[in-house]
């Protein structure tokens, strides 16, 4: 594995967790249901990349 792919694995790992925990916090919130699905979305398409590295 070359070290801008794994960079870019690392970047999106990072990201993933940032995302999750946004996640999280709207989903206490619950203030806009939008932005629980648009996280969502993100999510799964950081995740779709990542396999896609692997």
């Amino acid at each position: 594995m070359d070290k801008k792919l794994k960079k870019k694995q690392d970047v999106l790992r990072q990201r993933l967790q940032r995302l999750q925990q946004q996640l999280s916090g709207a989903r206490k919130q619950m203030d806009d249901r939008d932005e629980v699905q648009r996280l969502e979305k993100e999510i799964a398409s950081a995740e779709t990349e990542l396999g896609k590295l692997k």
